[in-house]
C-alpha cells in the first residue's frame, strides 16, 4: 500500500475512534448525571431494563429494542447536552436566503445545535430533563428533525450514528440492570452540579462522583 494511502487510512481510523469515544463518553457521563439528579427517573429506567432482562447475564439485541425508556433517556441527554455544540463548519454552494437572511455563495456556516435543542419556540420546558417528551414523539436523531440534531443532518450527517447508539444503549442498560446508584452522602441529588466545560465537546466541569451498589434479584 503506498504510503500516502497508508496515512489517510490511519488518519480516517484516529479520527473515527477519537471522535467516537470522546462523544460517547460524554454523553455517558451527562446520562449518569441526570439520573442521578432525578432519583423517578433513574427508578423507572431500573425497573424498565430490569423487567426485560428477567435475571439474565447478558442483554440481547432483541432486549434493546424492547427498552423504548432507555432510548428516550439518551433521546433526551442528547438533547439537553448535546455532545458537539457547533456542527462541522459547512459552506454554501450557492446563493441561498434562510429565513430572511440572505447566505452568499461559499460561505461557511457553523449551526449551534446546542442552542437548537434548548430552543423554547420548540421545546416545552427545554431545560427540564423529561425523557418522557419522546415517548409519545416521532421526533428523533437521524437528521430528518431539525429540532434534535446532535449527529448534523442532511448527506453530511454523521455516519457512525448506529455504532454510537448501540455502544451507548448497551454501555447504559448494563450499568442500570447491574447496579443500584446514589449520590454521595451529604450531597442532595438536586444540587449536583452540571457546570459545563468549555471546548469542541461538552463535557462536565467537574467529574461525577456516586456510589456503585451492585443489586441481586
Amino acid at each position: 500500500m503506498p504510503k500516502s494511502e497508508n496515512m489517510v487510512l490511519n488518519k480516517v481510523g484516529l479520527d473515527v475512534f477519537s471522535a467516537g469515544s470522546d462523544t460517547t463518553h460524554s454523553v455517558m457521563d451527562w446520562g449518569m448525571s441526570e439520573l442521578l439528579k432525578n432519583p423517578k427517573v433513574l427508578h423507572k429506567l431500573q425497573a424498565e431494563v430490569r423487567d426485560v432482562t428477567q435475571g439474565k447475564p447478558e442483554i440481547t439485541r432483541a432486549d434493546m429494542e424492547k427498552m423504548q425508556y432507555l432510548k428516550a433517556v439518551i433521546k433526551e441527554t442528547m438533547r439537553l447536552h448535546t455532545p458537539v455544540p457547533l456542527l462541522g463548519p459547512k459552506e454554501s454552494n450557492q446563493d441561498v436566503k434562510v429565513m430572511g437572511y440572505d447566505v452568499p455563495k461559499n460561505t461557511q456556516v457553523l449551526v449551534n445545535a446546542w442552542a437548537i435543542a434548548r430552543d423554547p419556540l420548540l421545546w416545552e420546558n427545554p431545560e427540564e430533563f423529561r425523557p418522557e417528551r419522546f415517548l409519545s414523539s416521532g421526533v428523533d436523531f437521524h437528521g430528518l428533525n431539525f429540532e434534535l440534531i446532535p449527529f448534523g443532518a442532511g448527506r453530511r450527517v454523521c455516519p457512525g450514528i448506529n455504532f454510537a447508539m448501540s455502544v451507548t444503549e448497551l454501555a447504559l442498560a448494563k450499568l442500570v440492570n447491574k447496579f443500584n446508584f446514589t449520590s454521595p452522602d451529604g450531597i442532595n441529588p438536586n444540587e449536583l452540579d452540571m457546570t459545563e466545560s468549555v471546548g469542541i465537546t461538552v463535557h462536565r466541569k467537574f467529574p461525577l462522583h456516586a456510589i456503585a451498589t451492585p443489586y441481586s434479584c
